[in-house]
């Protein structure tokens, strides 16, 4: 829990810095990119290394990050001089969830027996969107195992009308005798 609330309170500043100095997708391209760059093993065990000093940390990041503002540099050599770097991937997924906050955005994940187009994908964004009262971006996923119907997740909510889960409520009905809610 602590490394999440430290993630928390990371992802915070940087948004508050972006929001001040209007940078708000810059910071999602840049947290992006650490994010991909760190991913790669020895590019990340290169930086948490106590052998190898903070300046030429400094100067792999740079050379790696290139383009990157100067201002994410200077969280990833904090996150390293404190020996955090390990939370950048959860810093990244906060200040993302923070963004979609500003923006009234919420983001389901919509998890189908068969693949479905973007037609479906956007009338489904649509109604969960006047569920929720909020845009909603969706993402898809194939699980040949719910067997049809759709399972959705969005704003900490789990939508399940898969065939798999009405053959289990309709499994508990017989053996109990009642009716599951």
């Amino acid at each position: 829990m602590g490394k999440k609330a430290n993630a928390r309170r990371y992802a915070q500043a940087v948004f508050e810095i972006a929001l001040e100095k209007k940078a708000l997708d810059r910071w999602q391209t840049d947290l992006d990119n650490i994010v991909a760059a760190v991913s790669e093993g020895d590019f990340l065990a290169a930086l948490e290394s106590p052998r190898i000093t903070l300046e030429a940390k400094s100067g792999f990041l740079k050379k790696r990050l290139g383009a990157v503002n100067p201002l994410a540099t200077n969280l990833m050599l904090l996150l390293i001089s404190r020996s955090s770097i390990g939370i950048i991937g959860e810093i990244a997924k906060e200040y993302k969830n923070l963004l979609n906050a500003y923006r009234g955005i919420e983001e389901a994940e919509i998890t189908t027996a068969i693949p479905i187009d973007a037609d479906e994908q956007k009338k489904l964004a649509d109604r969960l969107g006047a569920l929720e009262n909020a845009k909603v971006v969706v993402t898809t996923q194939v699980s040949p195992d719910i067997l049809g119907g759709v399972v959705v997740r969005v704003g900490g909510k789990l939508l399940d009308g898969s065939t798999r889960n009405k053959l289990a409520t309709l499994k508990r009905e017989l053996e109990t005798g009642e009716r599951v809610k």
